[in-house]
């Protein structure tokens, strides 16, 4: 009965043998003689010549698992480090300490259990050269392995379904993910030895569930490289952003950017290799190169998903691509004013009372982020009552009197300034003045959003900030939904001739009525205004050397 069954098993080998070494033949882990890969060995080496498993396995003298016939590296290993990883990622177990053996390049690829010294290989270099297949022992640039993937990690993560109703992906027998899961040494049908063909990352989207994704611009545009360098896809063969999916951004295998494994380690540069004209019609990296910008450029390795405003993180304020874009949920929708565009969708912000939202459901919720409380931003122009707080300026009830209707309507029923279709009936966004000098809302080609502007503070059209007479040339954000002219205050078009819109009004809001909030280093004396109804007013202060003690 022990002969019948060791004939058995021996029977059971050779057929399953023959079975995989016909998968592994063709592929780069076939290191016998007859192989087609840059490492194979030299006919010379005792039985090699035609031994396909010997590399990896043997009958006799094997290691514990997978009848095993190299020896593990013995090294210790830098895991995956990441602030939103859930998962406890510790030294490489079990099929990954395997892989590693060949893999992170330490041992050589002839050295096997079953031989006193290791293989000869044509190559005279004996172990894995630098590049993408050696993974070193640096593994905090590739995706986390030997880890429990079981539902409370599922539950923790909440982007995450379980394996368990995939066909494909399986976990080792204690439960953990390994570089099995991903990869089946013996097949490379799909490349890489993929489980799966991962176009449009199907074997990523395996686990990874995100919200918003499967609707999102990338995972489902088809739009191709123009062919001008650089190449926005250098590790992968797929022509289109869809096509691309995950790996528009990430890269499983020595990611530049550590953690969540992003091609590039500087942020913007992920958003650059697409959106500078080359895949996306819009050149927004260009953008970042006129005179008033979004500073992405400025700080690298600071941006945290998990930082509710732009100060939590503890590197002070800072911005990146994706503080306004959520690159797994966007989209090409467009939006009504005051709401949020696809661009925008999934973004987190602060709210109107200066709470935390988990995804905004108003431009200004966005803005707020960095123009609000704590992360507030500089003044342009000096202020009689300043206030740096954004969120506070526009508010529709409490210190401001009078504001542009960003957050609700405004306060004035009589505006005959107002250019169709504006109406006091109408709701402005942020980026109704903070936006592209080219963009398509002032009749441009470029990208749309505030990235870049030639007019500073990331002005849509020209505004004179200072002193100075304002038309419609040096003001034209102004004159672009008021029409001065047509006004039944009669001394608004003197003062334009004068000086800027600035030196008296507060684009945002103001304790006064009018938007008044007079700028102090040109208005000086008591400066007091107060309105005294319809189109009648008292000044008391003193101007380019005039004095105003009067009623208009």
């Amino acid at each position: 009965m022990s002969t019948i069954w060791h004939y058995s098993l021996l029977a059971m080998w050779l057929s399953l043998g023959s079975a995989v070494a016909a998968g592994v033949n063709t592929s780069k882990h076939n290191l016998s003689a007859t192989g087609r890969g840059r490492f194979t060995a030299s006919v010379a080496a005792g039985g090699a010549g035609s031994e396909i498993c010997l590399f990896c396995h043997t009958p006799h003298t094997a290691g514990k698992r997978a009848l095993w016939n190299r020896e593990d590296s013995g090294v210790t290993y830098t895991p995956y480090q990441s602030s939103t990883a859930k998962a406890r990622v510790g030294q490489p177990t079990g099929a990954s300490k395997l892989c590693l053996s060949c893999h992170d390049g330490t041992v050589a690829l002839g050295r096997v259990r079953n031989r006193a010294s290791p293989l000869p290989l044509k190559s005279a270099r004996p172990t894995m050269p630098v590049g993408p297949n050696n993974l070193g022992t640096d593994l905090s640039d590739d995706h986390p392995i030997s880890f429990r993937y079981d539902q409370s990690l599922v539950a923790a993560n909440g982007h995450l379904n379980h394996p368990s109703g995939s066909t494909h992906i399986r976990l080792d027998g204690s439960g953990e993910l390994q570089c099995t899961s991903c990869h089946d040494p013996h097949n490379d049908q799909n490349e890489k030895f993929l489980v799966m063909n991962n176009r449009g990352t199907a074997l990523c989207t395996s686990c990874h569930n995100i919200p918003g994704w499967r609707q999102s611009s990338h995972s489902l545009s088809s739009k191709t490289w123009n062919g001008n360098t650089p190449d926005p896809w250098p590790h992968t063969a797929d022509a289109s952003v869809a096509a691309n999916g995950c790996e528009n951004c990430h890269d499983p295998h020595g990611a530049e950017g550590r953690q969540r494994l992003l091609n590039y380690a500087a942020e913007e540069e992920n958003c650059f290799a697409c959106h500078n004209g080359n895949v996306a019609s819009g050149n927004v990296q260009a953008e970042f190169s006129k005179t008033s910008v979004h500073p992405v450029i400025n700080t690298t390795g600071v941006h945290d998903p998990m930082e509710k405003t732009l100060l939590s993180s503890g590197a002070g304020r800072h911005v990146e691509c994706q503080d306004c874009h959520n690159p797994h949920a966007t989209s090409a929708g467009g939006a009504a004013p005051g709401t949020v565009s696809g661009a925008l969708a999934g973004v987190r912000g602060i709210n109107l009372n200066g709470a935390d939202v988990s995804q905004i459901t108003h431009e200004y919720e966005l803005c707020f982020r960095c123009h609000s409380d704590g992360a507030k931003g500089p003044s342009r122009v000096s202020r009689q009552y300043p206030q740096l707080n954004t969120r506070l300026e526009f508010q529709t009830s409490g210190g401001t009197n009078s504001y542009h209707p960003v957050l609700g309507l405004g306060r004035n029923p009589n505006v005959p300034s107002l250019k169709a279709p504006w109406t006091t009936a109408s709701l402005i966004s942020c980026s109704d003045c903070h936006n592209s000098d080219s963009g398509p809302k002032n009749g441009g080609t470029g990208p749309n959003g505030p990235h870049g502007s030639i007019y500073p503070p990331l002005l849509e059209r020209p505004l004179n900030l200072l002193d100075g007479a304002a038309n419609a040339a040096n003001s034209a954000l102004c004159f672009k939904c008021h029409n001065f002219v047509n006004t039944t205050w009669t001394q608004h078009v003197r003062h334009m001739g004068m000086t800027s819109c600035m030196t008296c009004h507060d684009p945002h809001g103001s304790p006064n009525a009018h938007l008044i909030n007079f700028n102090p280093s040109i208005v000086t004396g008591a400066r007091s205004y107060r309105s005294l109804g319809l189109n009648r007013a008292s000044c008391v202060l003193s101007c380019h050397g005039k004095e105003h003690n009067e009623t208009y």
